[in-house]
């Protein structure tokens, strides 16, 4: 089971976007039966096993094995990953495309890279499964507080400086390193302001009327 997987085919994406699929794919996450699956979710099992074949027919689900009991032989699934998330290449024709513009103070230049990250690690893991490889990858995630906008624009310009500087350090170039061939990495570096608590409204105390 993957830790994440990346639906790309449009029809899957459609597939697990059903609420009741969603559900039959969190409950997965351990294998079960469509008899099991029925008694945990209040379905009937008919209604359950019309959507894990939608989901086994478009690779959401996986056949665990199967049980005889008497004369009825009952089919363990489990989903094939613990996450799913819809790559953009679901929605090709619509999807943002980072080459379109560039504005490195664009929320909507971040937000298209963020989709191609999305679109290009999961072909990259699918392909690394297929191939039985371990995929190379490096990521940072932090937070930080700037006392004002100046210091943020600082901040941004610096760490430009200090990553062209590494990149002009450890790039070999379209050629690749010399006496071999090099292999082409992407590099994103992102920085937005985090998203705020949801503000929570006292609840008005009862009056004591004794």
């Amino acid at each position: 089971m993957l830790d994440i997987e990346v639906i790309a085919d449009p029809a899957a994406a459609e597939a697990s976007l059903d609420p009741i699929r969603t559900r039959i794919l969190h409950e997965l996450s351990e294998p079960g039966s469509a008899t099991q699956l029925a008694g945990r979710l209040g379905l009937p099992r008919q209604k359950v096993n019309y959507h894990l074949k939608a989901l086994e027919r478009y690779g959401l689900v996986e056949l665990m094995e199967e049980r005889r009991k008497g004369n009825v032989t009952e089919r363990i699934l489990r989903a094939t990953a613990a996450s799913y998330l819809i790559s953009p290449a679901a929605l090709a024709q619509v999807a943002p495309d980072p080459h379109r513009f560039a504005d490195r103070f664009s929320a909507f230049w971040l937000l298209a890279l963020g989709g191609r990250l999305v679109e290009e690690l999961g072909q990259l893991i699918t392909g690394a499964a297929q191939a039985k490889q371990k995929l190379a990858t490096f990521a940072i995630d932090g937070e930080l507080v700037f006392r004002s906008a100046a210091d943020r624009a600082a901040f941004a310009a610096e760490l430009g400086d200090a990553v062209a500087r590494l990149v002009d350090k450890y790039d070999s170039g379209p050629t690749g390193t010399p006496g071999g061939a090099g292999r082409k990495h992407r590099l994103v570096v992102a920085l937005h302001p985090t998203l705020k608590a949801p503000s929570t409204i006292p609840l008005p105390q009862e009056q004591n009327n004794d």
